[in-house]
């Protein structure tokens, strides 16, 4: 080659990389190449491994590649990370900027779809009315019978209903709409309160554990430590402005309930009653209660553009003593009974409570925490408050010595809050494995 034509080649590669520079930064812009599908970037891979060079000059798949693989500080999040940002915000902020699709995070195999079950489909259609509990009857001459329907209440069914239990309506209500407006905030006020840290005296988050869930549920949540009260407090959302009182006041009054509906069970455990005095150490589990841990998780459930494909909450026991549960009208929480998924009927001003896994391990395998979950509405929202309570985070949990005999061998090894916090870090919970764990027949 001469000289002259060693020149000409070196101005036409340059004229071809100019050409090729206008193409990556004309036809490439790095904001639209976030938005194009990794397949379809794919397929411009290969186009360009077809096209010869004359027709598309510089427009090569070594300088496409260098687009996609080896970009700009614009494109160091690539598509599948700005995916998972969206999915860390939440269903909230999806549902809000107009999901029409129900995106692959969320979907489940189609043996965990709500209406998929191996022994009979469609049981979340079946219904089911709890057992119910008139408190105001407790303190009446009817008290034995009411023990009686309590104790066979948490043994078949692990679940019941609470009527009449002098929470007054206004605070059931001011928690519910205080709860919506909350969740009703724009995302950037609503993120405060994210964290990672189990232990934090609040906590906003999405689906049950974000950080390991390989499916997303469709839930955001907001979980308040509510214990001690005044210790706590000034870490909750100040935004309602009147979230705090609201939230407290109710906190206050579930408490109170709680520790009426615990003196109950143990009476209907035969720990005492009328033929039988509360001994010192009664006394004390009581107190030991009086000053336990109390979680409080407000559950926001969006409309759903497909929920037969997921869950709000998958198959899950809770790991306290019981749950007190307020919802709303709108129906979504299902038990598992006699191996199939029921749908529980909402009933206004009600609270719906649970056995949870402490009192299982206490009442020494007599009371039952059974597995649940809560499945979604292509139509409307569904809000709920759940209040777990138990002993003092720092106390081991294990059967009492009263429910031990030679005809009901001891059937768990103690526990406490850490060792459940171990579990969940360590796995996601789909399953009921960590009270299983604690079998030791």
């Amino acid at each position: 080659m001469s000289c002259m034509q060693e020149v000409r080649a070196m101005r036409q590669d340059e004229r071809a990389r100019e050409r090729g520079s206008f193409i990556y930064h004309q036809r490439l812009d790095t904001k639209a190449l976030l938005h194009i599908p990794d397949h379809l970037l794919n397929f411009i891979l290969l186009l360009a491994n077809l096209l010869s060079y004359p027709f598309f000059p510089g427009f090569s798949p070594k300088r496409l590649g260098s687009c996609v693989f080896m970009s700009p500080p614009a494109l160091a999040m690539t598509n599948d990370d700005a995916r998972e940002t969206e999915f860390q915000k939440g269903v909230k902020h999806l549902f809000e900027n107009g999901v029409s699709k129900l995106p692959k995070k969320y979907v489940l195999p189609v043996s965990d779809r709500p209406n998929v079950d191996k022994e009979q489909p469609n049981t979340a259609k079946s219904s089911l009315k709890l057992p119910i509990i008139d408190f105001a009857e407790l303190e009446g001459p009817n008290r034995s019978q009411v023990l009686n329907s309590l104790s066979s209440a948490c043994e078949e069914y692990g679940f019941f209903q609470v009527i009449n239990h002098d929470i007054p309506i206004e605070v059931i209500r001011s928690m519910i709409d205080v709860s919506t407006r909350f969740f009703g905030l724009p995302y950037e006020e609503r993120a405060k309160y994210m964290t990672s840290d189990m232990a934090s005296p609040v906590r906003y988050g999405t689906s049950l554990n974000q950080s390991k869930d390989a499916v997303f549920c469709w839930r955001d949540f907001l979980k308040l430590v509510c214990h001690p009260l005044s210790d706590v407090l000034p870490h909750w959302p100040s935004s309602p402005m009147d979230f705090r009182e609201l939230a407290a006041t109710y906190a206050k009054e579930t408490k109170y309930l709680f520790l009426r509906i615990t003196e109950a069970i143990l009476e209907s455990l035969g720990l005492w009653g009328a033929t039988k005095e509360k001994t010192p150490e009664d006394d004390e589990i009581v107190k030991q209660f009086q000053d336990g841990s109390q979680l409080m998780v407000v559950n926001c459930f969006p409309p759903c553009p497909e929920p037969d494909l997921t869950l709000g909450m998958p198959p899950h026991s809770d790991y306290g003593f019981l749950t007190l549960l307020l919802q709303d009208e709108v129906e979504g929480l299902q038990i598992q009974y006699k191996g199939k998924w029921i749908t529980v009927e909402p009933r206004a001003n009600s609270f719906v409570v649970n056995v949870g896994d402490h009192l299982e391990i206490f009442s020494n395998g007599r009371y039952k925490s059974v597995l649940h979950r809560v499945f979604v509405n292509p139509a409307k929202p569904r809000l709920s408050v759940a209040s777990l309570h138990s002993l003092p985070f720092n106390c081991m949990v294990g059967p009492s010595p009263k429910l031990i005999d030679e005809a009901n061998p001891r059937r768990y090894k103690d526990t406490d809050f850490a060792t459940f916090l171990e579990y969940i870090s360590s796995c996601e919970p789909k399953k009921k494995n960590f009270l299983e764990s604690r079998k030791l027949t």
